[in-house]
């Protein structure tokens, strides 16, 4: 039975994650506490699992093609080997892709193989693409992926000691170990721009990507309290909205009280329309951005966000 242990997953992600800064592993305490809170007000089957946007790289080509993939959650002590039988994906997931398919975005959904005990660098993936009319099936990943050019030779992304994952919540070792085992799987053999997805809301009227953060409120004194947001993560939100049709997306924010306790103050958001309206024009300099280098920071008036409840989630 090939499995894989919570130790080995975790030294896999010492290798493959090339920094674990402060504000990169508060952000990802800020997703699992969003998907426990949406877990507590009944919408935990509106959300689906984080996974990675990527576009093409490369002269005259590039962002000429999009896709987005989801992976299977690898589970610890479990059989992820060749003969167990490949999952179907869930009704909810297809029915995001089919609103990335109609916007020309391809979807897929990737699930993990596993071809020796306890050996994270045997992992082999496969795909299924979703958000289609008919039936399809498996095939492998990333080789049946067209439109990306490929490397001449793979590239080692398993190079990195990064000693701050052992911060990383033992519960949500697992998710993040498949995410980095399906990029690095994808990285390796193609060229392309890639970043994270938080996750995908399902709405009664629209599908919403997220960008999820944990933030304290600032103060200018022009526009009063705000919040600021990365201007890589403001460009991906433009992006989902210049595609458009049933697809917006969310800023959403784990408001907290000071950055040491992180003792939570209310959950915020606003959709991408209203905070693309009031956006400061005039960038800031911020801290360190989730990379380790310096970030540039979108203001948005603390006043327009909207608090995010069971009542606010039905009537999107």
């Amino acid at each position: 039975m090939p499995s894989l242990s919570i130790d080995t997953m975790r030294g896999y992600l010492y290798r493959s994650i090339s920094s674990m800064n402060q504000n990169k592993l508060n952000g990802l305490l800020a997703e699992i506490d969003f998907r426990d809170y949406l877990s507590q007000i009944g919408f935990q089957e509106r959300v689906s699992v984080g996974g990675w946007i990527a576009r093409s790289r490369g002269i005259n080509v590039f962002g000429d093609n999009t896709i987005v993939m989801f992976p299977e959650t690898m589970r610890p002590d479990e059989d992820f080997g060749s003969t167990r039988d490949l999952p179907n994906p869930s009704h909810g997931l297809h029915t995001i892709c089919s609103t990335f398919h109609q916007l020309g975005i391809l979807s897929y959904f990737c699930v993990p193989v596993l071809i020796e005990n306890e050996n994270a660098e045997s992992i082999t993936w496969k795909s299924i693409q979703l958000g289609l009319p008919t039936e399809q099936t498996y095939s492998d990943f990333p080789n049946s992926i067209a439109g990306f050019t490929k490397r001449d030779r793979n590239y080692n992304f398993l190079r990195n000691h990064t000693d701050s994952v052992a911060d990383i919540p033992l519960a949500s070792l697992p998710e993040e170990f498949t995410k980095e085992s399906l990029r690095v799987c994808f990285q390796n053999c193609i060229m392309a721009e890639i970043s994270d997805i938080d996750g995908i809301l399902w709405g009664n009227q629209f599908t919403y990507p997220l960008e999820i953060k944990e933030k304290t409120p600032a103060t200018d004194r022009i526009m009063g309290d705000y919040f600021g947001l990365d201007v890589g993560p403001f460009v991906k939100l433009a992006f989902y909205a210049a595609r458009r049709g049933q697809m917006h997306s969310l800023f959403v924010v784990r408001e907290i009280d000071n950055t040491t306790d992180r003792n939570l103050v209310n959950w915020w958001f606003i959709t991408f329309e209203r905070l693309a309206l009031f956006a400061s024009w005039v960038s800031m300099g911020g801290g360190t951005n989730m990379q380790g280098g310096g970030s540039t920071v979108v203001k948005i008036p603390k006043n327009q966000f909207t608090i995010l409840n069971s009542e606010t989630l039905a009537v999107l």
